[in-house]
């Protein structure tokens, strides 16, 4: 199973342009290893084939990867780790704190992060609410979380001063954005074509408006 998952990760990086070293690929596998592992006991994700979970959940992750902005990053809704962890792994140099309320979820987060060793990496069990650390974010991801006003709502205390939303969706959410609260604006929607995913992607970066 590694080898033929090893090809389908080195063959998915390829397609979208991606290069990364072997170390790197190999934590990738190891990841997804875990996603399948703990997933027959946990149901961490619906996704379940290898194949898709490479594109749906590594390169889909992945793909966010240039419109990140900063050092301090947080994964809203964390689940199995996406998008929070691809990108961690793939960037060693950027601190991340993965966030779910969900015990059994953080408990796997936790061990991802044991097993691969990722000292950029920081699990935490609290719901968005409750959570107040020192320092505030310079991106904050939510990759499935639930409408951009219920992500706005939920986080904005944990932005940095400087920093950006990034809402991952799937079609253009026209209705979410047109009932964007107020204080907050629309910096960019960047649609995201990934090669060998069929489904429609974009990424809606969002940050406060400088008079609020």
């Amino acid at each position: 199973m590694s080898a033929k998952l090893d090809q389908l990760i080195a063959n998915a990086l390829a397609e979208n342009g991606y290069t990364y070293p072997a170390e790197t690929q190999n934590q990738f596998r190891l990841f997804l290893e875990l996603l399948q592992k703990w997933n027959q006991v946990f149901n961490l994700t619906a996704i379940r084939g290898a194949e898709d979970q490479v594109y749906r959940h590594l390169i889909d992750s992945l793909s966010i990867l240039p419109y990140l902005q900063g050092q301090r990053c947080l994964d809203v809704g964390s689940g199995g780790g996406l998008p929070g962890l691809p990108l961690a792994i793939a960037d060693p140099n950027r601190s991340w704190v993965l966030l779910d309320k969900s015990r059994k979820k953080t408990q796997f987060l936790v061990q991802v992060v044991a097993e691969l060793g990722l000292k950029n990496v920081t699990v935490v069990c609290e719901r968005c609410e409750n959570f107040h650390p020192e320092t505030g974010f310079d991106s904050i991801v939510s990759r499935a979380f639930g409408t951009i006003n219920l992500f706005l709502a939920s986080t904005q205390h944990l932005l940095a001063a400087d920093g950006v939303f990034l809402a991952m969706k799937g079609t253009h959410p026209r209705d979410e954005l047109a009932a964007l609260p107020g204080g907050f604006s629309v910096l960019e929607v960047l649609p995201l074509k990934i090669q060998g995913l069929e489904a429609e992607r974009h990424l809606i970066r969002i940050g406060r408006k400088e008079d609020s």
